[in-house]
């Protein structure tokens, strides 16, 4: 039986991290048989109450590595004295535990979607490529996992560091093609290859709704995501009121003007019950500006997994939502979406699935007027829209299992 370790994530409080894993792990036991992976976690006592049945499918808790000190110096250094990451990029040593768990897998699969990236700090994007490039020195091969990579053209010394990296890795998936052209556009085309996010196969599990779904006057009802996230993409210094105010006031018009009812679908939350990046807290205090419309706006509860809340996305006529797994949810059981974006990965899926950025929403854009817009456009091309994904979703779907396939070819079975 072939083990895997499965570098890029710590905890499910990010539902899309939990679907990662998830979809891994099935398109891996379709292709190899039986295998175990091994996933690193903070707090596994929490993330097995968010799938019970973990260990039985394959998927053993791991501890995850400490956020490196030499790190956190680098990186408050690097505020005082920027030039500091064009002088050196700082490393660090892992426990030998953790090492002993690297050392017992076949591969390592670096997964999470967007670590490659800066869209969560420079330092995030060295712990990740550092904590890999440890299990290539314990001779360990490294595959990065359907990824959305870069851009690091207005960092030089670090797209060098990346650019390293990913030649050295046996292949590298990636998830769109705008990250596709700029790996090309830098060199590094020869282990690359493009397939669709795992999540795209992930099944959803049936969950009782009755105590939160609204009372909807037609059959329509929209799920609505927005995340504490994008207020970093905002206008400086903009309160977070004036974002939650133009949504209060989309909700309300949506409400007012059409025969629907509207589901907010939170999709990350610390599991330990923080507020910090909790959807739901953030949603919540939209919810208390809607009054008047109880019966018609709900939120869903922060106690389900992400296979149950794509179960959620699938009852929903439509949806508009910031979170992209959330929307990766949508859109794999053929619901007309929209994807507020922060970033390329939004762009370019949408790019890719639709062949047009008409279905996405820029964080800078998002008021009132333009999700009403939004929300028009998905209820005045409705059919069109399901149609196309009823063709290109089970397509999507068998790409997502190239990644998989791949790591056949390298390892054997």
């Amino acid at each position: 039986m072939k083990r895997f370790y499965l570098s890029g994530q710590n905890n499910f409080g990010n539902r899309g991290c939990e679907a990662l894993v998830r979809s891994t792990l099935q398109l891996l036991k379709a292709e190899l048989g039986e295998v175990e992976v091994l996933v690193p976690s903070y707090r596994p006592d929490l993330d097995l109450r968010q799938w019970p049945d973990a260990m039985s499918a394959g998927c053993k808790f791991v501890r995850a590595m400490p956020y490196p000190t030499s790190l956190k110096v680098w990186g408050k250094i690097r505020k005082y004295i920027p030039g500091i990451k064009n002088l050196y990029i700082p490393n660090f040593s892992i426990p030998k535990d953790i090492e002993d768990d690297i050392r017992s897998c076949d591969a390592l699969l670096l997964i999470g979607g967007d670590n490659i990236t800066l869209d969560y700090g420079l330092e995030s994007l060295i712990w990740h490529i550092r904590f890999a490039q440890h299990a290539q020195r314990l001779g360990k091969k490294v595959m990065v996992w359907g990824a959305s990579i870069g851009p690091f053209t207005s960092e030089p010394i670090t797209e060098k560091f990346v650019s390293n990296f990913l030649r050295s890795t046996v292949f590298t998936t990636v998830r769109e093609t705008i990250s596709e052209q700029y790996l090309k556009s830098i060199g590094i085309d020869k282990n690359v290859v493009l397939v669709t996010d795992g999540a795209f196969v992930m099944v959803p599990e049936p969950v009782d709704t009755t105590a939160y779904w609204p009372i909807s006057t037609s059959n329509a009802v929209l799920g609505f995501n927005i995340s504490p996230l994008i207020q970093k993409f905002r206008p400086a210094g903009e309160p977070k009121e004036v974002l939650q105010r133009e949504i209060v006031n989309f909700l309300k018009y949506t409400m007012n003007n059409n025969d629907m009812s509207i589901v907010l679908i939170p999709h990350v939350d610390p599991l330990d019950g923080a507020k910090n990046n909790s959807d739901t807290h953030y949603m919540q205090e939209i919810l208390d500006m809607c009054t008047g419309f109880e019966s018609r706006l709900a939120i869903v509860p922060n106690s389900l997994n992400a296979a149950q809340l794509k179960f959620i996305l699938s009852k929903c006529t439509y949806f508009i939502g910031a979170r992209t797994h959330a929307t990766i949810g949508a859109l794999s059981c053929l619901v007309p979406t929209i994807s507020i974006a922060y970033s390329v990965k939004a762009k370019g899926l949408n790019r890719d699935l639709f062949k047009t950025e008409k279905f996405v929403l820029e964080t800078s854009k998002v008021n009132s007027i333009s999700l009403q817009d939004s929300l028009q456009f998905l209820i005045e091309n409705k059919d069109n829209i399901i149609s196309t994904l009823s063709k290109r979703i089970p397509l999507w779907r068998e790409s997502a299992t190239i990644s998989a396939k791949m790591i056949n070819q390298m390892i054997g079975k």
